[in-house]
């Protein structure tokens, strides 16, 4: 099958299971992952292979750069202790730990071939990486502290470079190239060191001629320069491609979208990224499944649960370390986030791409590829699958009863307001007897009193659910604001230099509000 007609196969096969995700409230990136598995199986037809070329040359730097593009610079170094804590010394640790805790499988599992230090390593660099993409997409939806997911994400943007970096160098150095610990030190931050300066050239660069432009075309084709061109002059020079792409974006994100884009052309590049994003990981996740091929990982699943609980395990030992550590600090974590952070830490399609870029002459490679994949399969279903279910039993996401009880509530208040408009509509138009029209009216406003009255006890209960009501209610103020000022433009009445000044103003506070930038309560017009 040729690439074009398999790449629509793909993205039918996406829309299809984003409809049905949202329905059965299942993560849709955990529902992909269920879906290439069943395709793979079935062997419906022939999906792109997931290469290092492919992840490197089109996924990876499309989604770093989105992720690093919205991540808040304040809230990443109110957090950078934490944070470069779990993605450096942190990585270093957990890939030992695997390692330490894997290397008497052999023994225990009486498998045909003993697994030695180096394959032990080898497993755990290959491991380290985590893909939270599933987990901050529920965390998103569930409403969890906002501090909590960026810890999260912060983290996974710094680990992916570390992991590549140290997977390298431990690669190397299982293939028999002389290295001492001074020398991969050294190795490593040249690596990290010329990655950061590619990001930083790049990010500083672009956003100044995006302080000179005002074209949401041209300055959404400079982000996608900054994302890939930073990657690829990184690695080219030797540097950490993910580095320079995570430095690059949240300049362009926090220092170019803030400083040099209109606020209009800002909702355009943060449309464009999103989609992008999108679409990525629609495909990623998809061929993720695919490549899986169950009979193997069945052959295997004693290693499989096996490397599964070291590498939690490992997980769980740098997280409560690093919390303990930091506990008399101003980033401190509460008791129940350390469990989060160990549960959250999924593992991804960047572990099986380097799994895959195994030479050959690696003893074991087929076990070590199978162990891969098993535990990135076991790690996107179980941990993701159970971690709505964690969250809510440590009390971090808003009751399901309350905000079920708030939506049926705004939604009987919306549906009776639609009614007695129409019954006015109907009184002026003679069609019912005027006392039959006085008992509906009467009947739609007792009900309208009555769901006002279970919102006031819910805003008594929850004062977030009238925040949120608050910045429904405004944005959607605001969008109506927006489309009469482009009526008025299309029409004549505005003329172009007015439009453009109305427009950029509802849309920058359309950006405060959705950024959280701006307080409902004392936005203009709250009447604060």
């Amino acid at each position: 099958m040729q690439l074009e007609s398999a790449l629509i196969i793909l993205f039918i096969i996406a829309t299809t299971v984003a409809v049905l995700a949202r329905r059965l409230r299942v993560p849709y990136t955990i529902a992909l992952v269920l879906a290439g598995l069943g395709l793979g199986l079935l062997r419906a037809f022939e999906a792109p292979h997931l290469t290092r070329d492919l992840l490197f040359a089109v996924f990876l730097p499309g989604l770093i750069f989105e992720a690093a593009f919205h991540l808040e610079l304040t809230a990443f170094r109110q957090n950078s202790l934490v944070i470069f804590a779990l993605a450096l010394p942190g990585v270093v640790a957990s890939i030992l730990l695997t390692a330490l805790i894997l290397l008497p499988a052999s023994s225990l599992l009486h498998l045909s071939e003993s697994l030695t230090w180096n394959h032990a390593l080898l497993f755990g660099a290959l491991i380290a990486a985590t893909d939270p993409i599933a987990v901050v997409g529920l965390f998103r939806n569930l409403g969890v502290p906002r501090r909590l997911a960026t810890l999260i994400e912060g983290e996974s943007l710094l680990n992916d470079g570390t992991s590549i970096v140290i997977f390298s160098l431990v690669l190397g150095l299982v293939l028999g190239t002389p290295a001492t610990a001074s020398g991969m030190v050294l190795g490593f931050a040249q690596v990290v060191g010329i990655g950061a300066a590619v990001g930083f050239l790049s990010g500083v660069t672009l956003s100044a001629v995006t302080k000179r432009i005002d074209d949401p075309m041209v300055e959404i084709t400079l982000t996608t320069i900054a994302a890939y061109g930073s990657f690829v002059v990184a690695e080219q020079a030797h540097g950490s491609g993910v580095i320079a792409t995570v430095v690059a974006g949240m300049l362009c994100g926090n220092y170019g979208a803030r400083t040099g884009m209109s606020p209009s052309t800002r909702i355009a590049v943060e449309t464009f990224w999103e989609y992008v994003a999108f679409a990525l990981n629609s495909i990623v996740f998809l061929l993720i499944g695919f490549e899986v091929h169950v009979t193997e990982l069945l052959a295997s699943w004693q290693l499989i649960l096996f490397a599964f609980l070291a590498v939690v395990t490992g997980r769980a030992v740098v997280v409560y370390s690093v919390s303990g550590i930091l506990a008399r600090t101003t980033e401190r974590l509460p008791p129940a986030w350390s469990g989060v952070l160990t549960w959250g830490g999924l593992r991804g399609g960047l572990s099986m791409v380097l799994a895959l870029s195994l030479p050959p002459q690696i003893p074991n490679r087929e076990l070590l590829v199978a162990t891969t994949f098993g535990v990135v399969v076991l790690s996107i279903l179980v941990q993701g699958l159970s971690m709505a279910p964690l969250l809510r039993s440590l009390g971090l996401v808003r009751s399901r009863g309350e905000q079920i009880a708030y939506q049926l509530a705004r939604g009987g208040i919306r549906a009776a307001q639609a009614a007695l408009v129409e019954l006015d509509r109907m009184a002026q138009s003679g069609g019912l007897d005027q006392e039959v029209l006085a008992t509906l009216r009467r009947d739609y406003e007792e009900r309208v009193a009555t769901e006002r009255g279970l919102l006031r006890d819910l805003h008594v209960k929850r004062t977030e659910l009238r925040e949120d009501e608050l910045r429904i209610a405004r944005r959607h103020l605001l969008l109506i604001e927006k489309e009469q000022v482009i009526d008025a433009e299309h029409d004549g009445t505005l003329g172009r230099d007015a439009y453009e000044r109305l427009l950029a103003d509802l849309d920058g506070r359309l950006l405060r509000l959705d950024s959280a930038e701006e307080n409902p309560d004392t936005a203009p017009g709250s009447g604060a």
